[in-house]
């Protein structure tokens, strides 16, 4: 009896460093494009569950922000593209925040504000146009406002502005992006706030599956490569990306901002002509991520400083044009269920019961009780 006691207490301690993967600091991107989600008061309560304390969102949803009151979980919301043209006028810009950061500032920590996504290397000439001055007219109304301390302003890019990639200390630009992006680094260093980067090493595998390795982007053992200017080794897709950002900015002439990692994720399931779509995949590169995110890891490049990463995405989201995996890049299925095991070891976090009976019945503390319990009276 004792052996099987001290099973179950292993068994528990494990699914808690599942909760303890999330509470080292990884975020998550909570996106809605689906008709068929969890409502935002569930959804808060899963995070809670799993210990995750920072969220990332697409809009201002007053559903969601008023979901996530009293929380203590860090949010950053986002002004979506179609608004970037009008936000270049400081009293809509002002008046937008006023609706829809300011009124929940009390109960739910906002902490930023992500002004239009992937907006550059995009065809869209305009938009990027609108990019900057649209930042820079939503800083000014927060600090009019007092609020600049408490939000900050930046944007999400693609890779698609790298024009090199590798070897990561030879990071740079694409010609045609520079003009855009200097004056944006420019800001970043005055207001003193991140450089966002959506970074997927699944699109580098599937458009070119023979030549880059599956292990090299899922962070499993191989022999790496070799960054020949540094005679630093990469091990994982993800780090040399990373790096290549960060010598790129260095490039324009800024060693003073920080590059945070706003989305990474690998889908679970893909057309035909998607190489590496699968569940086996999914589980495995999100599982080692946040292993290594536990450690603490930093780049090569960076080693002492710990890498900022948010997952994509918390659900599949089944109204998203696009191929198939672009439905599939969920943790969770829109009913709150795994899609694949993300337990240390081989353990599986129990489903979530949302009702509030259940949630006080089998706490861990609860459970831990229950076994002593028993476990004191069959020694008797």
């Amino acid at each position: 009896m004792a052996a099987i006691f001290n099973k179950l207490l292993l068994l528990l301690i494990l699914s808690e460093s599942f909760v303890g993967i999330f509470g080292i600091g990884v975020g998550v991107n909570y996106g809605r494009i689906a008709n068929n989600l969890l409502p935002p008061s569930q959804v808060s309560n899963l995070l809670k569950s799993l210990n995750i304390n920072r969220v990332k969102v697409y809009d201002a949803d007053p559903k969601v922000l008023q979901a996530f009151a009293g929380t203590d979980i860090e949010i950053i919301i986002g002004l979506g593209n179609e608004y970037l043209q009008r936000m270049r006028d400081p009293q809509q810009a002002q008046e937008w925040i006023q609706q829809n950061v300011q009124p929940y500032l009390s109960e739910t920590k906002i902490t930023c504000i992500n002004v239009g996504n992937e907006i550059l290397g995009g065809t869209d000439t305009q938009l990027a146009a609108y990019l900057l001055p649209a930042m820079k007219t939503m800083y000014g109304a927060l600090v009019t406002l007092g609020l600049n301390k408490q939000v900050y302003i930046t944007t999400a890019h693609s890779l698609q502005i790298l024009g090199t990639s590798f070897p990561p200390s030879q990071g740079a630009f694409k010609e045609d992006m520079v003009q855009y992006i200097k004056p944006i680094l420019d800001f970043h260093a005055q207001v003193d706030s991140p450089f966002f980067i959506n970074a997927y090493p699944y699109f580098a595998y599937k458009s070119d599956p023979n030549n880059v390795k599956l292990e090299y982007v899922l962070f499993e053992p191989n022999e790496g490569s070799v960054d020949p200017n540094t005679n630093l080794k990469y091990d994982n897709m993800l780090y040399a990306q990373i790096d290549a950002v960060y010598s790129a900015i260095k490039a324009l002439g800024h060693t003073d901002i920080e590059v945070k990692i706003s989305e990474t994720g690998w889908p679970s399931k893909g057309d035909e002509n998607e190489a590496g779509a699968t569940v086996q995949n999914a589980g495995i590169y999100n599982r080692n991520l946040m292993q290594r995110m536990q450690q603490g890891q930093g780049t090569p490049a960076r080693p002492s400083q710990p890498i900022d990463i948010y997952i994509f995405a918390l659900f599949n989201e089944n109204e998203k044009n696009g191929p198939t995996s672009e439905r599939n890049f969920g943790l969770y299925y829109p009913d709150g269920t795994l899609v694949y095991n993300l337990g240390v070891k081989s353990y599986v976090l129990p489903r979530i019961d949302y009702s509030s009976s259940y949630k006080s019945v089998f706490s861990i503390f609860n459970i831990l009780i229950l076994l002593l319990g028993t476990y004191s009276l069959l020694k008797r």
